[in-house]
């Protein structure tokens, strides 16, 4: 009697094994996210290597806190840096801004005795300014954004320096200082673990579920094709407990440092931005294809100007905390704040054409280089060989981009 052709013998000559199939498809889900999510994987894997070479030290609640204080203007900065990348420009004055922008608010805050809050918000315009003067260059005169952050690295240098008068300039009021050093804590009550960091921990893992959730049910709605349950619940259980962990080291110490609440905010604003406004479409537009997104009716070169000052607003905020840590306005400030912020965007993913990249990668990308320096920095390797490790981890970044280029154009 001849057999079905759909029959149990026919299943080992190629008929497809449902158990089989459904563990290819859970496996190549798994596969492909772990391929979307490589930079967050890299951080983990960084971390993990200094935890064990420091012998915990890394890890321990006070440097946790200090890791983020250190270098919250990088992050600040990065998140520019990466809309810049995107449009398919390059801004290599950030650092000069920062400088000049620090040097400004010494001179309200401290020597015309401005209220804190006054020297702020007049820093923040005047960083605007900065942007809107290069962004003016560059949108509607047609230099190259090298050429004309090139100059302003060199301009606005200058300018930190004569308002300085090649000195120091402190120390400031102790609001302003909490901009770079302060915490928030304590608002339910002095305790060894700060309840309130604990709550706002709690807080923000609710709200990823809940956005997780809500966008998953969502693709389902429309029939779109999402990852297997189990490993669904299985990432959102180890991010939570990331977060969790990390609530509670800074509960440990001193609380919420201000610097984080603050990039909090600009990751969340700049997040919807990037991913649900016309802006954001536009600039990923401009970067893939300008000519293309000129004839789409894209305004360009109002998009550029913008772009401009943006970064020259994130320079001027980057400058504050960097000011508010030291305490301190100082002809040195700013000195490689560019390159530690094109490093971040360029780890975190942005492609060097542009037109690629996202807001989230650059912090982590930031928090790779911030681990890098406080790791090596425990470890007693010297500022020489940090500088070399960091120049590496950016070119094979770079090189790992380049290569997925040729891979998918083949």
């Amino acid at each position: 009697m001849s057999q079905n052709a759909t029959g149990p013998e026919t299943a080992a000559g190629g008929a497809i094994n449902p158990t089989e199939n459904r563990f290819t498809r859970w496996l190549s889900h798994i596969l492909a996210d772990l391929g979307k999510n490589g930079i967050f994987i890299a951080l983990i894997a960084v971390v993990a290597l200094f935890a064990i070479l420091t012998n915990g030290i890394l890890l321990r609640p006070q440097n946790l806190s200090n890791l983020v204080v250190q270098n919250g203007y990088i992050l600040v900065l990065a998140i520019g840096m990466v809309m810049i990348i995107i449009a398919g420009h390059i801004d290599l004055s950030v650092g000069s801004v920062a400088a000049f922008i620090g040097a400004i608010s010494g001179v309200f805050a401290v020597k015309m005795g401005m209220p804190w809050w006054l020297a702020i918000v007049l820093s923040l315009l005047i960083g605007a300014l900065v942007g809107a003067w290069q962004g003016f260059w560059v949108a509607f005169v047609g230099i190259p954004a090298f050429i004309v952050t090139l100059a302003g690295m060199l301009i606005f240098r200058g300018l930190a320096l004569v308002v300085l008068g090649n000195a120091n300039i402190g120390s400031f009021p102790t609001e302003y200082r909490a901009l770079g050093n302060g915490f928030l804590g304590g608002l339910f009550g002095e305790s060894e673990t700060d309840l309130f960091t604990l709550l706002i921990g709690a807080v923000g893992i609710v709200a990823l579920v809940v956005q997780q959730w809500r966008t998953r049910s969502g693709r389902q709605k429309y029939d779109q094709q999402v990852e297997p349950l189990v490993w669904f619940v299985a990432k959102l259980v180890l991010i939570s407990i990331v977060i969790g962990w990390f609530a509670w080291a800074l509960a440990s110490y001193k609380g919420i440092p201000v610097t984080l609440i603050v990039l909090a905010v600009l990751v969340l604003v700049y997040g919807i931005v990037m991913n649900r406004t016309v802006f954001g479409r536009h600039i990923y537009a401009i970067g893939g294809n300008r000519h293309a997104a000129e004839l789409s009716g894209i305004k360009t070169r109002r998009v550029d100007f913008w772009l401009f000052v943006n970064m020259g607003v994130l320079a001027a905020l980057a400058g504050l905390i960097f000011t508010a840590r030291l305490n301190l306005a100082g002809p040195k400030a700013g000195d490689g704040f560019e390159l530690e912020a094109i490093s971040a965007a360029f780890i975190g993913g942005a492609a060097v054409q542009g037109g690629v990249g996202t807001i989230g990668g650059a912090i982590i990308g930031g928090l790779i280089i911030g681990v890098l320096n406080n790791g090596m920095s425990i470890m007693g390797i010297g500022i020489e060989w940090q500088q070399a490790v960091k120049g590496l981890v950016l070119l094979l970044a770079v090189a790992f981009d380049v290569y997925n280029k040729r891979r998918s154009g083949n």
